[in-house]
């Protein structure tokens, strides 16, 4: 059965893409603990990240790079946090949240409400900030 991930992928339901490319795919989360909270996700579908192929990780690390780079151009923050947690969703992938404490990447804390404009204006800017 198809993960939420891959049918965000697919279109069959809606995500906030930020960037996408033929293997990785970009969304803000929907439940952010940050503004500009992203994840990033290749199109293959594993389940954990240790086993994609060392080729494809180098390439998944280079396009998180680029996604956060582009985020850190429009949220201010001291950095991009980087967690990959694996258990919430059985399709690998990785949050990018904008920090400037080390407790701000806690995925226990309350998450944000942020509206539909709000999250569509964050989307626009940081799409806008990444060329693929």
């Amino acid at each position: 059965m198809p993960s939420i991930f891959t049918k965000i992928s697919k279109r069959e339901i809606p995500g906030l893409f930020v960037a996408e490319d033929d293997e990785f795919f970009a969304i803000l989360d929907i439940n952010p603990i940050a503004e500009g909270h992203t994840l990033v996700i290749p199109k293959i579908e594993v389940d954990y990240i240790f086993d994609l192929s060392p080729d494809l990780i180098s390439r998944y690390m280079c396009f998180a790079q680029n996604v956060a780079k582009g985020i850190e151009r429009v949220i201010s923050c001291e950095r991009i946090g980087l967690a990959v947690v694996g258990l919430e969703v059985p399709h690998a992938h990785i949050h990018l949240v904008p920090i400037n404490h080390v407790g701000d990447i806690d995925f226990t804390k309350a998450k944000l409400e942020l509206s539909q404009e709000k999250m569509q204006s964050i989307r626009e800017k940081i799409e806008a900030e990444i060329s693929i």
